[in-house]
């Protein structure tokens, strides 16, 4: 029998400590700011909890906010359950799928914090899962190219591979080789480009998404680890020059 995952018993202690002080049953302040603080602090569960934990620091804030919002203690359980439900299935589900679609919703949000939730989600595939892991990275890579060029308006073929996506980022963000003369960003940006290559090709070699043969070579943890981490630098630079482009309201 399977080991509880010990960061879902932290949500649902949190959802659970919720309840009971919305439905007479009291909790503890304490546990409840322990809990929020490392929840929010923690990448994989900060921007998937609600709202209301969010804004409310301790237990005499939330009390004034529910007390008022629902009236019955019926309506104020399936409230808090409804709320948390998403957290709770992908925090369970992080490691089921390359891309999970808790992964796309944090990623419609597209900034520096909903990047490193889905590349640290990525990343704890590597041990159990490097195939998958690897496949993550190449997903996360080519969802924020699509985020990017839909926001910019650009248009693109759904049936695209990596390196054209990325080629079409890039040139619309201005950080393609040839749009520059001096040698040290040509170089600098040429990496870039070779790095977005060889991770399609890695993908397709030694990821998931491709049946193979006997004779197939099966990744290792440290080939996970390094398509990840490469992916994830990559978004990180593509969405912060994307926020650059955006607040110079060019």
């Amino acid at each position: 029998m399977p080991l509880p995952d010990p960061l879902v018993a932290k949500v649902e202690a949190l959802q659970n400590l919720l309840v009971s002080h919305a439905t007479g049953g009291g909790g503890d302040y304490g546990d409840y700011e322990e809990l929020r603080r490392e929840l929010l602090n923690n990448p994989l569960t900060g921007t998937g909890l609600p709202r209301f934990v969010h804004t409310c620091r301790n237990l005499a804030q939330f009390w004034q906010f529910i007390k008022f919002r629902l009236r019955s203690y019926a309506e104020r359980r399936e409230y808090i359950w409804e709320e948390f439900r998403p957290l709770i299935e992908s925090v369970e589900a992080r490691t089921n799928a390359p891309l999970l679609p808790s992964d796309q919703q944090v990623l419609s949000r597209l900034s520096p914090e909903s990047v490193q939730t889905v590349w640290q989600r990525a990343l704890e595939r590597r041990i159990s899962d490097p195939e998958g892991a690897i496949t993550s990275a190449r997903g996360l890579l080519e969802t924020v190219c699509k985020h990017i060029l839909d926001d910019l308006a650009v248009r693109y073929d759904d049936a695209a591979d990596l390196p054209k996506l990325y080629r079409l980022t890039s040139e619309s963000l201005n950080i393609a080789p040839s749009q520059h003369t001096a040698q040290v960003f040509k170089q600098i940006l040429g990496g870039c480009t070779s790095v977005v290559e060889g991770l399609a090709a890695l993908r397709n070699r030694l990821g998931d998404a491709h049946g193979g043969g006997r004779s197939r070579v099966r990744p290792a943890p440290r080939h996970a680890q390094l398509a990840v981490n490469l992916a994830g630098s990559m978004t990180s630079f593509l969405v912060a020059t994307w926020e650059a482009r955006k607040n110079a309201g060019t």
